[in-house]
């Protein structure tokens, strides 16, 4: 047997929900045809005669493909049988009594859901880690944690020197529409998984082959919205060449007319529209997910405002989301006042889980309750700051790093960070925060930027907010400019002006921009 290949691991589910009325060798081999690398063979119900009758079978199929089989739990079974190796959980067999039995050559991985049980399977032998719940999962009714794609990457983080030859897979609920996020989100810098493990997506699949070869796929080619930015290899971390750079995305802005695409509450959709209007986009305020299937074919971004929290809202947010990683589609989220109460706190959460978002933008109390933080927010308002300017830089690149992508955290003092780059922005006029929906619009901006910047998104997000409150600056100074009221007009009016001073050539405008590294020590 070569070196394992563990991109495509298949676990079997002989369960009539799963595989219904077919045969389950049959699935298996079609599912080889398509290119799955490693067979599971997981049956929990069926007497130990059938087991090892089925094993063999699967066994004689998949010697054919040069593809290893391994046994769920049932080291007895993988013996009788001469497979390659065992699975083994938590509460099955412990690794030393399986390694004792099978022999050194045996391929032996363990189920682990935290940082404690990776690091002992490492320490104890083990050829790879099956880590998981990724999501929730009807095939495994004894799931202790839904860890997603921030609790595989701190496993990985945490085994990268005592597992550095130990492989790693993601496993639960995983299907052609989470994979590549799965593999993108959960790499941490020091090791990434090597593979996934998807039941469900391969043996209910009306042809197995066929999603077989799809998921494998998917495998070895990066995500829609994550290739542009993977393929340049060029981004500045100079803020004077970052701060250079603005104009040219304001004006691929002016030329293309980007699509933005708002779901967001009533309050702030005619400021949203008018907002993406004047710094030159096409808005649409669509809270229907339904029609982001099409929508998200346009070339545009979405914008996901959690400002009304309802079930059927969030159904919308889902659908939406989902229609737009598939066409790699950038999407701000603006999680408001996402700390306020248990429903939108769980509402952030359901989200997270729900897909990839590209820029996560709101105010300290919002990152905070998104990074993970006890945090009671008032209403929509972020509350006063006890933090230093190193702790909320720390923060922002930290929660980056995590979703590996750009946060945006709004405030006297704002904060920008992609996990490698971190910013402190200072511009801006305390009017932004005596108008209703200012937060909301900014996200409005960005999104555009983003639409026609996406090899670089923190300088799409740096356009955005330096393009936002600069202008409001320059609002501020009007003379016609009394106060909050008048001030929202004026602001349209300078965005507006802006982004035609931009791509007439004159950046003069930018001279005002304040903008600082963050140096961690």
């Amino acid at each position: 047997m070569t070196k394992v290949d563990y991109s495509l691991y298949l676990v079997t589910d002989s369960t009539p929900a799963i595989l219904g009325d077919r045969d389950l060798v049959e699935v298996v081999e079609a599912a080889l045809e398509g290119g799955v690398t490693l067979v599971q063979y997981r049956d929990k119900v069926s007497d130990t005669g059938l087991l090892v009758s089925t094993a063999r079978k699967l066994h004689a199929i998949t010697r054919k493909y040069n593809v290893p089989l391994l046994i769920n739990d049932r080291v007895d079974v993988a013996l009788a049988v001469g497979c390659e190796g065992v699975h083994i959980g938590q509460d099955d067999l412990d690794l030393s009594a399986a390694r004792k039995l099978l022999g050194k050559d045996a391929i032996i991985g363990v189920t682990v859901s935290s940082i404690e049980e990776a690091v002992a399977a490492c320490n104890d032998g083990a050829d790879y880690l099956g880590v998981g719940t990724m999501f929730a999962t009807g095939t495994k009714t004894n799931t202790k944690d839904i860890i997603g794609t921030a609790g595989t990457k701190e496993i990985l983080s945490a085994i990268a020197e005592v597992g550095k030859d130990v492989r790693t897979v993601s496993i639960g609920g995983i299907n052609a529409s989470t994979l590549q996020r799965v593999l993108y989100q959960s790499s941490a810098p020091s090791k990434s998984l090597d593979g996934v493990a998807v039941v469900s997506a391969i043996v209910a699949a009306t042809d197995p082959k066929k999603a077989a070869a799809e998921l494998l796929d998917l495998v070895k080619t990066p995500p829609p919205f994550a290739a542009a930015s993977l393929a340049n290899t060029a981004k500045s971390s100079s803020t004077l060449e970052l701060i250079q750079q603005v104009p040219s995305v304001i004006k691929e802005v002016g030329s293309k007319t980007p699509l933005s695409h708002n779901m967001t509450n009533l309050v702030v959709q005619n400021f949203a529209a008018n907002v993406a209007l004047a710094v030159g986009g096409s808005p649409i305020m669509a809270n229907y997910g339904e029609e982001a299937a099409d929508l998200s074919k346009l070339g545009g971004a979405l914008v996901i405002n959690m400002g009304t929290v309802t079930p059927e809202g969030l159904l919308n947010y889902y659908k939406a989301l989902k229609a737009y990683n598939l066409q790699g589609g950038p999407v701000v989220f603006d999680p408001v006042g996402g700390g306020a109460t248990a429903v939108r706190k769980a509402a952030v959460k359901t989200l997270l889980a729900a897909g990839y978002f590209d820029v996560i933008k709101g105010n300290e109390g919002e990152i905070k309750t998104i990074f993970g933080t006890v945090v009671q927010q008032r209403g929509v308002d972020s509350g006063a700051s006890t933090s230093t300017a190193l702790e909320k830089a720390t923060l922002v690149r930290d929660l980056a790093v995590r979703e590996r992508n750009v946060v945006v955290m709004t405030g006297a003092v704002d904060y920008i960070s992609d996990g490698e780059r971190t910013f402190a922005v200072s511009n801006g006029h305390e009017l932004l925060g005596r108008i209703t929906g200012s937060g909301c619009v900014l996200g409005t901006t960005i999104s555009v930027m983003l639409a026609v910047w996406k090899g670089d998104k923190l300088l799409a997000a740096l356009a955005g907010l330096l393009h936002y409150e600069i202008a409001a600056e320059v609002a501020s100074k009007r003379d016609d400019v009394k106060g909050p009221g008048t001030f929202v007009p004026a602001l349209i009016d300078e965005l507006y002006n802006l982004q035609k001073r931009t791509s007439e050539g004159d950046v003069k405008w930018l001279e005002s921009a304040k903008v600082e590294a963050v140096k961690f020590s």
